[in-house]
C-alpha cells in the first residue's frame, strides 16, 4: 500500500486515526496501542501477507532476546553470547533475502546448473529498517541503556507504519517513550494540521519527482 494511493488516503489512514483516538480518549491506552499495532500489521501485510509472519516473528524473537538480556542472564559472558546470537540471527535473515538469488545464480554459472524456481526469493519491504532498528535495541539492552518495555509498545516501535517500509531507522528512546505520554492519545488540531501539511507536501514532492 503506497502512501499516495487512494486506499491509504481515503481508507486506511482515516480508519487508523479514528480508531486510535476514539479508543485513546476513553482512557483505554493499551487498547489504543493494540489498534495501532493491528493497523501497522495490516499495512505491512497488504503488500505480501505471508511476509507479515516474518515481521511478527522478528519482533517476537528480538523482544525475547532483549528480555533475556535484561532479566535471565547475569553473567557477562552469557549476556555477550546471547547478544551475538541475536545479532547473528538478524544478519542471517537479511543475508538470505538479499543475497540468496545472487548466490544461486553464481552457483548456476559456475556449475552449469539451473535452479530457476529457487531464485525467486523476494526481498521483504523494509527488512533492513526493522532489522537494524532491533539490532540497535539489543545492543542498548546489553549495555543497560533501556527501560523495561511492554511487548505491545515494543511491537509498535518496530512496526509503526509511517516509517516501517521507508525509514528512517528510529531509536527506541525516540519512539517508545512517546507511547507513555497520555497526551498523544488525545486528538490535537494543531498537531494534526502540522502533520497533514507535511503529508500533503510529501505527496506533492512524490508526484513531481
Amino acid at each position: 500500500m503506497l502512501f499516495n494511493s487512494l486506499e491509504f488516503i481515503l481508507g486506511f489512514l482515516p480508519i487508523a486515526l479514528i480508531s486510535f483516538y476514539q479508543i485513546g480518549r476513553r482512557g483505554y491506552y493499551n487498547w489504543a496501542i493494540v489498534a495501532l499495532l493491528a493497523a501497522s500489521f495490516f499495512f505491512y501485510g497488504w503488500w505480501n501477507p505471508p511476509y507479515l509472519l516474518l515481521l511478527i516473528g522478528s519482533i517476537g524473537f528480538n523482544y525475547a532476546i532483549g528480555w533475556g538480556l535484561s532479566h535471565k542472564i547475569n553473567r557477562p559472558i552469557g549476556k555477550k553470547v546471547l547478544l551475538i546470537v541475536g545479532i547473528a540471527a538478524n544478519l542471517a535473515i537479511i543475508g538470505y533475502y538479499k543475497y540468496a538469488n545472487f548466490f544461486i545464480a553464481s552457483v548456476d554459472d559456475v556449475l552449469g546448473t539451473s535452479w530457476e524456481p529457487s531464485r525467486q526469493v523476494i526481498l521483504p519491504l523494509g527488512i533492513s529498517f526493522f532489522t537494524f532498528q532491533q539490532i540497535a535495541y539489543l545492543v542498548d539492552v546489553y549495555r543497560g541503556e533501556t527501560q523495561e518495555y511492554s511487548a505491545l509498545k515494543y511491537g509498535v516501535f518496530v512496526s509503526f507504519f509511517p516509517q516501517l517500509i521507508a525509514g528512517p531507522i528510529v531509536h527506541h528512546k525516540q519512539m517508545i517513550f512517546q507511547l507513555y505520554d497520555r497526551a498523544i492519545y488525545r486528538f490535537n488540531w494543531e498537531k494534526f494540521t502540522i502533520g497533514i501539511t507535511i503529508f500533503i507536501a510529501g505527496l506533492f514532492k512524490s508526484d513531481v519527482c
